[in-house]
């Protein structure tokens, strides 16, 4: 077992005289079942196909993708594990000063847009090799999307980077089944029916029954039309439900959407997780200063995928879709095994999940045959009749997890739905966690607590998480223990007013503790919160939603969550003046602020004032 080939040297000292494909990709090489790279390379390669890896090639020499020659199949194109554009900039559009999938860190080894930027590189020697694009990035993008960073509607990546395909999702059946067409000698723009894969045309009518999205040049023209698509999208992203789509590009032909792929069968999730992946980064990068990214998630178990959680700020519908795939417990062993065989291992296990951890099964049964539902969330506003909350199976799996020799801590830190525990009556789930899983603080995230931006994130209401943080508590007195929920929250969300976001810090004033992380709404390629961001509705009912879109309200609105931190005074009191809430500004125990030096308070502020002030005196005189 070994690293696959990443020079032409190593390639042929495997034997190898023409790949069948070569990979590019813009992270560095990890083979790791958590990085998708690493997952599409060590399938092809168990099925007999030949792949050589180039990570990071120089963008601006296009002799930098001529490493291994011409494959003989096609080139494999992964902008890497985020989106290049999130992984570049902040929320600010600041760069980045750092790449966590970059040797030693450094920023600015690949280029932004790197899906499109690589396959044109490669399309300038290689004008007729098969391109075939993956990965997050250029799934989200498959379709026309609202690019933030450029703050216009971007053309689907396959317009733009010369590309012959889109396999989208995770992408295991599609990209096997291309390579099956290519090597029995399918020319590339004849593969047109494989699920879960795009292609362009030039023939709308070549399409078999498909649905016609509002065309570019109308959602260029109109943001109605815009969350029209959006909302189209997202009804079809099942795979037993969902439709052909196609998206017409006037003169320049149609890009099409084929229905996405199957969900894998735990038996093919446990055989692609059980692939002789090497855990960790090529060693070339050793003198580099390794990969950063490797050190979360090295002793972490992929247990899931796929979330019916739905909410509007996270692209996961839009890339592995509600329907919940699974391991076996057996595969998930087998791997916490091979931790523990790791030189490194110290008996702490990262992280037992996926996108959601505690989803261990599809959310009814009705899915397995007619697929989700495209008018009704499973959890949203609440939680389903028809909802299956259980986490037996994934207790059962914590269980034996613990149990193995040499664990001394197994960690849940992809989080846990709480609406979700909430829904289950069994106590037994959280009164484990809080007994084995947590080290002193459970992070969760409400986002939220005000109602009208919890409805536009498809979150519960904030009644919900009260109930959970109860049954938390209950459990830590069940388990002995003195442990704590911390809350993650989002500021400047679509929908969120001032009003709202002082509501939130008001919150925040009442738990007695400043958060230390806040996520500024990012709006990322191809989520509804995004669709909200850029035309002002709300796909899901085309109501008229109000979003925070100048830099200083959203300056503001985070402020506010983290009030009592000296340098946002300024922002604070200018975002109670706006809100109409200066009476949050005294000396009173509900104001989150002080008045400024010489400044006028109210009547009511300077008696409370006056009071605490004859109290200090009386104390101190001993009266």
């Amino acid at each position: 077992m070994n690293f696959l080939p990443i020079t032409k040297q190593e390639m042929l000292e495997r034997g190898i005289e023409q790949p069948d494909f070569v990979y590019v990709i813009g992270d560095a090489y990890v083979d790791h079942p958590s990085f998708g790279p690493a997952i599409i390379s060590r399938l092809l390669e168990s099925r007999g196909y030949s792949v050589c890896m180039l990570p990071q090639p120089d963008w601006k020499r296009k002799e930098s993708v001529q490493e291994f020659g011409e494959p003989r199949l096609g080139f494999l194109v992964s902008a890497g594990n985020m989106d290049s554009m999130v992984n570049h900039y902040t929320v600010g559009k600041k760069r980045r000063r750092t790449d966590a999938y970059s040797p030693g860190g450094i920023s600015g080894l690949r280029p932004d847009r790197a899906a499109v930027v690589y396959s044109n590189l490669i399309r300038q020697t290689y004008k007729k090799t098969p391109i075939i694009l993956g990965g997050i990035e250029a799934s989200l993008r498959r379709m026309a999307h609202y690019d933030y960073w450029s703050d216009q509607v971007r053309a689907s990546v396959l317009m733009d980077s010369g590309g012959d395909l889109i396999s989208y999702g995770m992408g295991e059946h599609s990209v096997l089944a291309i390579a099956e067409a290519l090597a029995a000698g399918i020319p590339v723009n004849e593969i047109t029916y494989i699920p879960g894969t795009v292609y362009r045309t030039k023939e709308m009518d070549s399409v078999y029954q498909g649905v016609c999205l509002p065309d570019y040049q109308e959602i260029c023209r109109s943001k109605e039309a815009y969350a029209r698509s959006v909302a189209l999208q997202y009804e079809n992203t099942d795979p037993v439900t969902g439709k052909t789509l196609i998206e017409s590009y006037g003169t320049k032909g149609c890009i099409v959407q084929n229905p996405p792929a199957a969900p894998l069968t735990i038996q093919e999730m446990d055989d692609i997780y059980d692939l002789p992946y090497m855990r960790t980064y090529h060693p070339s990068y050793e003198k580099m200063g390794k990969i950063p990214a490797i050190e979360e998630i090295k002793f972490s178990l992929t247990s899931n995928r796929g979330c019916f959680g739905g909410c509007s700020f996270c692209a996961l519908t839009f890339h592995q879709g509600r329907q919940v795939q699974v391991r076996s417990h057996a595969s998930i062993l087998r791997e916490a095994e091979n931790c523990r065989r790791d030189p490194e291992f110290k008996g702490y296990i990262h992280d037992v999940g996926g996108p959601t951890a505690d989803f261990r099964h599809p959310s009814c049964e009705k899915q397995l045959s007619k697929g989700v539902c495209t008018n009704r969330q499973c959890l949203f506003p609440k939680p389903c009749g028809n909802l299956k909350a259980d986490h037996e199976d994934y207790l059962q799996l914590l269980r034996k997890l613990r149990e193995l020799p040499g664990i001394k801590k197994v960690f849940i830190r992809s989080g846990i739905r709480f609406d979700y525990v909430t829904a289950d009556k069994d106590p037994r789930f959280l009164e484990e966690v809080a007994m084995y899983h947590v080290s002193g603080q459970l992070r969760v995230a409400p986002e939220h607590v005000s109602k009208p931006v919890l409805d536009a994130m498809g979150k519960p209401g904030h009644e919900v998480y009260l109930s959970f943080l109860k049954q938390f508590q209950t459990a830590n007195r069940k388990a002995g223990k003195k442990q704590y929920a911390v809350p993650y929250f989002m500021s400047s969300h679509p929908g969120c007013t001032m009003k709202d976001a002082v509501k939130l810090a008001e919150y925040v004033r009442d738990l007695g503790f400043m958060p230390e992380q806040v996520q500024d709404f990012y709006p990322t390629p191809a989520t509804i919160s995004t669709c909200m961001y850029y035309t002002g509705l709300d796909p899901r009912t085309m109501k008229k939603i109000y979003v925070p879109r100048d830099p200083r309200e959203k300056e503001m609105q985070r402020a506010l969550i983290q009030y009592r931190d000296p340098k946002n005074y300024e922002l604070v009191k200018k975002a109670l003046e706006l809100a109409g809430r200066r009476d949050l500004i005294g000396y009173g125990p509900k104001c989150l602020i002080k008045p400024g030096k010489g400044e006028q308070v109210s009547p009511g502020m300077q008696k409370k004032s006056r009071k605490k002030t004859i109290r200090n005196v009386h104390k101190k005189k001993g009266r």
